[in-house]
């Protein structure tokens, strides 16, 4: 029994969704431009800062799957409208936060409302729409991703630099409290609610399992190094390999008894299904790890202001955005081709990028990056859009939404796993070759303060902490 289809205009129901994917891919973006602002005001360690992207991704993909069975169980509306609620909240929490720890926790809270509203958003526009006026609302979906994508680096320098009412980096969250408020005013009135029949219950059990699977896997990847690796990360990582397992054993047992798994074990059965999830997984554990990066050692590496990193790499969102809408007029010509330029051109893009770094050093100028950010972005383009098509394009019609919701969990657990162990090699480089270059910049900088007339005491006390810092 298909859905029913609700009433009234299907545009106003896209703009208000549209209205709230904006907000949440704005916010995935501009985060990454004012992480080195929130870990100077804040104080915040390596691990914390870490987490403030890991953590929102971790929550985010670990309830993607239960946020669009519970949007077919008790509504989608009602799930849209709490995680707009929710996400908005959050995002106040995490404007106001005061510590490193308490961002974190905001951000954990705010990647389980985004978890929550997300997978409704494809499911209204798959039922409300009219099969031929599908691919025209998929299309409006796509150029706003492609905006937000683009806009959020931008906005963020921006905001940053405007330093609005002495606030530095937390408009870039409180800009969310109107955006979400006018989302849940304009759903609560116009949205039609829709439910799916016979939709599966929801597999608690299950949840909770995978939720410390990766809880117990992430963890002390993020953790470790600023902890010194004692034993218990060790402990948690061989812990996370064993619920794994006990997850994968109750997920068959619960479908061999005829009750509904939170992953259906027959999707493993299926090849590019497979392949699909080890593509993403690789390829998304490196993109949001390698911005994370490139953003710190920018702004803290090289000086520049959250507004000139933020142009810096925006030729890689202008060419994501540019390419994600042409790759729908691509695909019908040239087929699974358009998938593998896609991510030919991002890897020449990041190796590119690395190369620029390697050569010009720390006399780079934005313009010099502009070639491996736009490569980059268009490799990424072509390759994300068409990409969920052929992966699940042999999925039987009732496991279309649980493989869904697999695929995007991979992408987003991938990004936290990537961040994490990418922290792992960033900051302990930093940390080993510290006292090395320290040493050589001491003889420099005790000239320069003995020739400012300074006490020797003074200056032994300033290279002191020199080498501290």
């Amino acid at each position: 029994m298909p859905d029913e289809r609700p009433e009234g205009n299907p545009y106003v129901a896209l703009a208000i969704i549209l209205v709230a994917t904006f907000m949440i891919l704005l916010d995935i973006s501009i985060v990454n431009v004012g992480i080195p602002s929130i870990q100077r005001e804040l104080h915040a360690s390596f691990a914390q800062i870490q987490f403030v992207i890991a953590g929102y991704q971790l929550a985010y993909g670990v309830i993607l799957i239960t946020g669009g069975r519970l949007g077919d169980i008790v509504g989608r509306k009602r799930m849209f409208m709490i995680g707009v609620a929710g996400f908005s909240f959050a995002s106040l929490l995490c404007g106001l936060s005061q510590t490193g720890t308490q961002i974190v926790a905001a951000r954990v809270f705010q990647g389980l409302m985004a978890a929550l509203m997300y997978p409704q958003i494809f499911s209204i526009i798959r039922v409300t729409f009219p099969p031929r006026e599908l691919p025209t609302a998929l299309g409006i979906l796509g150029g706003v991703i492609g905006v937000a994508t683009i806009a959020g680096p931008l906005a963020g320098g921006l905001i940053i630099q405007a330093n609005f009412f002495g606030l530095d980096w937390r408009p870039i969250f409180l800009i969310n409290l109107p955006i979400g408020i006018f989302a849940l005013v304009a759903a609560a009135r116009y949205l039609p609610e829709s439910r799916a029949p016979n939709a599966p219950r929801l597999d608690i059990p299950g949840v909770f399992i995978v939720t410390l699977a990766l809880f117990l896997l992430t963890f002390p990847l993020v953790e470790g190094r600023d902890a010194g690796w004692p034993w218990w990360t060790f402990a948690m990582l061989a812990a996370s390999a064993a619920v794994m397992v006990i997850f994968v054993i109750y997920e068959r047992r619960r479908e061999a008894r005829g009750l509904d798994p939170l992953v259906v074990s027959s999707l493993f059965r299926n090849r590019a299904f497979v392949i699909g999830l080890v593509l993403f997984i690789v390829f998304f554990s490196g993109l949001p790890s390698f911005f994370l990066t490139l953003n710190l050692w920018l702004q803290l590496g090289l000086g520049f202001t959250a507004l000139h990193s933020g142009l810096t790499i925006v030729a890689f969102a202008v060419g994501s955005g540019s390419a994600s809408g042409l790759s729908i007029r691509l695909i019908p010509r040239y087929g699974k081709r358009v998938l593998i330029i896609g991510a030919a051109l991002a890897t020449v893009g990041v190796l590119l990028a690395i190369y620029t770094i390697h050569v010009v050093g720390t006399d780079l100028h934005s313009w010099q990056m502009i070639p491996a950010m736009l490569i980059g972005g268009i490799g990424l383009g072509l390759l994300i859009a068409p990409s969920l098509n052929f992966v699940l394009a042999g999925i039987g019609g009732r496991d279309v939404g649980s493989a869904s919701g697999v695929l995007t969990t991979v992408q987003q657990v991938g990004g936290a796993l990537g961040v994490a162990a990418i922290g792992v090699i960033f900051f302990g480089q930093l940390g080993s070759n510290a006292d090395r270059v320290s040493s050589e910049q001491v003889p420099a900088i005790r000239q320069q303060l003995a020739a400012a007339q300074l006490p020797p005491d003074v200056v032994d006390r300033v290279i002191a902490n020199y080498r501290v810092c």
